[in-house]
């Protein structure tokens, strides 16, 4: 990704900004009246419709100018059901294609690693900055934000409470102006590296938010990246703290999820000993998309969130600093399922994509409840290929980490109707065998294999 030749061309344009300002931001879709974040599950116009955009590079006038944008669709595409969708912004000198891509981290990287991990989940957006950047000048980036939507919006099927940007340095300011500006637009936001850039039209209303940052940028200081945290641990009404960050020389990250947030409004930092990236590794002053931890946490904390009222999950994904790799095998919103699995015993399908590199994976599963009762709490039995130890894992709890592993619900995700699906997943290390589980129990029943 060229990491290290933007550096210097980041601090100039992060100063050139802050001296010059910024104007007000264009408010036309955030003027809207209904909260994504705590208005039931809606749908747009696209759904049912037999769209007319197909994944590629789109380009699209707004503000007068003509802007280029490429959209991923969801393999199989279904026009009934209402998909997540994520917005990934590029850096300084970044370019659409190479979130898409995955530059030269290739697939396992495109839209900052999500894709892979989604499994055919989500409707992806990689925006195309002008002269590769996000000055959004008279919020020209935001209005161009705003044209995108709707028209992807009109076309295809989208959950509009299941809304996420992020990016990292000139695209995490970007992402971190569209939390100010549009609280009731987007759900959630992850912002690497980021400053205040773009601008922060607004700005006083919650919206989850987690901030990744290294502890020695030397690009964007990380007192910056604070600063936009901070932001949100007000406006979400969180306690405010010092959280933990590691110390120079340990080659690891703390996690630290604030508390006393309201609820469904969490605030996580992710802080870690390296410099300006988005893909730093656990061990090693190296930087590769394959092998970050930072997939596996965002990816976490969008798909925390649940179509339809925020009322739980709970007000974040733990309530104290811990280090990561966590003593625990999950960091997943709540430490203990809150149902006793119940009823709905018939028939099941998971479908277990996994992404593997040297010596470690991670590994998405839909979990769908193809019987006729709706299961109320659930527990998936698998046992694992010999030499994988599940490290971290998100919406469910992991016990043990290796051998045969029983995942359980937690306390959002636990009741499954017919016909309904859940995803959940893990991260592991593995010593060869990087293969799926083959075979799985849900509440004691065999489950089909997709």
């Amino acid at each position: 990704m060229r990491q290290k030749s933007i550096f210097a061309a980041v601090a100039a344009a992060a100063l050139l900004v802050l001296a010059t300002g910024q104007t007000a931001l264009s408010d036309s879709l955030g003027s809207a009246k209904t909260s994504s974040a705590s208005a039931a599950a809606a749908t747009t116009a696209g759904c049912g419709k037999t769209p007319t955009l197909r994944s590629g590079s789109q380009t699209i006038t707004t503000s007068g100018k003509n802007r280029s944008w490429i959209l991923r669709i969801p393999d199989n595409y279904d026009n009934t059901r209402p998909y997540r969708l994520i917005i990934a912004y590029h850096w300084l000198n970044g370019t659409a294609q190479i979130v898409d891509s995955g530059g030269s981290d290739g697939a396992v990287w495109a839209y900052y690693g999500l894709k892979q991990v989604s499994n055919n989940s989500t409707i992806f957006i990689a925006p195309q900055g002008i002269n590769n950047g996000w000055g959004n000048s008279n919020g020209e980036d935001l209005t161009f934000t705003d044209d995108m939507l709707k028209l992807v919006e009109s076309n295809l099927c989208v959950d509009t409470t299941q809304r996420f940007a992020l990016g990292w340095s000139y695209g995490g300011a970007m992402s971190f102006a569209v939390a100010c500006a549009r609280p009731t637009v987007f759900r959630a936001v992850a912002v690497y590296s980021g400053a205040q850039l773009s601008g922060c039209n607004g700005g006083t209303q919650p919206v989850a938010y987690m901030g990744i940052h290294g502890i020695h940028d030397s690009v964007l200081n990380i007192s910056q990246g604070r600063s936009l945290r901070d932001r949100f641990v007000s406006n979400n009404g969180c306690t405010p703290q010092s959280p933990r960050e590691p110390s120079q020389g340990s080659l690891t990250h703390i996690i630290t999820a604030y508390s006393g947030c309201r609820a469904g409004y969490p605030v996580v930092w992710a802080a870690f000993d390296g410099d300006h990236t988005p893909s730093p590794n656990d061990g090693s002053t190296s930087t590769s998309g394959a092998r970050t931890w930072t997939t596996a946490e965002v990816w976490k904390f969008f798909t925390q969130f649940q179509s339809g009222p925020t009322t739980s999950p709970s007000a974040s994904p733990s309530q104290s600093p811990s280090q990561s790799p966590s003593q625990s095998p999950s960091q997943s919103p709540s430490q203990s399922p809150s149902q006793s699995p119940s009823g709905g015993t018939g028939a099941c399908r998971v479908t277990a994509t996994v992404n593997a590199w040297n010596n470690g994976l991670t590994e998405n599963l839909a979990i769908t409840n193809t019987g006729s009762s709706t299961i109320n709490g659930w527990s998936l039995v698998f046992t694992l290929p010999g030499g994988q130890t599940i490290t971290s894992g998100w919406n469910a709890t992991y016990s043990p980490t290796s051998g045969q592993v029983t995942a359980k619900n937690m306390s959002y995700n636990g009741t499954l109707a017919p016909g309904g699906t859940t995803e959940v997943g893990f991260q592991a290390n593995h010593t060869g065998n990087a293969g799926k589980p083959t075979s799985f129990t849900l509440n004691g029943s065999p489950c089909t294999i997709a």
